[in-house]
């Protein structure tokens, strides 16, 4: 009998056209002879469909002005099919956050992917860092913002930047994800617009220094033994990997493996697989690093629960460098979410 999987794509994250692009190639390439598919599209509004309509309906957003889209009487239809597993192509807020996943933790559905606290925590750099600071894991020296205290004392919190970090630095959005709201401040001027943009995205904003590094990420996948990828380096169209960068620039490049000594390799795979244990993270996840230019010191950068399965995304490429296609890593990470949620 086939399982029926039930893959959610959209949602109300600035990241609904990333997630509809890396859905339609879960659904352009999950198995349909071993299972029954319900794609379920979540519109920015958080109204909830399960649509049947064309596959490139789904990347374009076209989805929703099609025939197979119905609005009953105006209402919110929350999900209840009876599925197996769910898939979450949710990128962000109100996904990739613990949220769905503890609508499935409740309904007792197994979901692919982290669990509720390991979503959760990676979703918010902020304490992502504060719990790998008791670790010992490597990451660039940081400020914390919060929006009430920068209103009210924003002269003071600048010049604690300032004297703390220096220039350049990165000004990011704890929660967020594909770069959106981040921006790279090499002056004072810089610094507060990019705090300003940051604090439309969130209430809490994360300012880094600018390490001057090559950005390596390993994708890695399963439970209690998870296995790490051929790291992969991306160099960037741009100054940083932004949003433009990552998803609209053909200049960015994507280079597998990483070229990295052997052992550089072999150590950025072991302490992403350590990071991965310590956030409790399963199914899947991808670990970002940035390698300094001079030390070849490594760094965390962040940490990815739900990373893009676009035909671009290094997720898959990773694995598919590394001898599994993408269709048998769309079981894996299926079989795996079974087994989590059986235990």
């Amino acid at each position: 009998m086939k399982k029926k999987i039930a893959i959610l794509f959209g949602g109300q994250s600035t990241e609904h056209e990333v997630s509809r692009v890396s859905a339609t190639s879960v659904l352009k390439n999950i198995d349909q002879t071993k299972y029954d598919i319900y794609p379920i599209g979540i519109t920015k509004e958080g109204l909830w469909f399960e649509y049947t309509g064309k596959l490139d309906n789904i990347e374009s957003g076209e989805w929703e002005k099609d025939e197979y889209f119905k609005i009953p009487d105006g209402q919110k239809i929350i999900f209840n099919k009876e599925v197996d597993v769910v898939f979450p192509v949710l990128h962000g807020s109100f996904g990739e956050d613990g949220t769905i996943q503890g609508m499935c933790k409740i309904s007792n559905i197994p979901c692919v992917g982290p669990g509720v606290m390991s979503s959760a925590i990676c979703m918010d750099k902020i304490y992502t860092k504060f719990l790998l600071e008791k670790f010992n894991v490597k990451q660039a020296d940081y400020v914390v913002i919060n929006a009430h205290e920068y209103k009210e004392n924003k002269d003071i919190i600048i010049d604690k930047i300032d004297k703390k970090l220096g220039y350049d630095v990165f000004i990011k959005p704890s929660n967020g994800g594909s770069s959106v709201g981040i921006t790279k401040a090499h002056n004072k001027s810089e610094l507060i617009l990019g705090v300003e943009e940051a604090l439309k995205y969130d209430r809490k904003v994360l300012v880094e220094e600018a390490i001057n590094a090559r950005e390596i990420e390993v994708a890695i996948l399963g439970n209690d033994y998870p296995k790490a990828s051929i790291p992969g380096e991306v160099i960037p169209a741009k100054e940083f990997y932004d949003y433009e960068a990552k998803y609209n620039s053909e200049a960015s490049k994507l280079l597998i493996p990483a070229s990295l000594s052997d052992d550089k390799l072999q150590k950025v795979k072991e302490e992403a697989i350590r990071i991965y244990k310590i956030l409790d993270c399963a199914g899947m996840a991808r670990v970002d690093f940035l390698v300094d230019k001079e030390t070849e010191d490594v760094y965390l950068n962040e940490v990815n629960t739900i990373p893009g399965f676009t035909k671009i995304s290094m997720y898959p490429k990773m694995w598919q460098a590394t001898g599994k296609t993408y269709v048998d890593l769309i079981d894996e990470l299926i079989e795996l979410a079974i087994n989590r949620n059986n235990r």
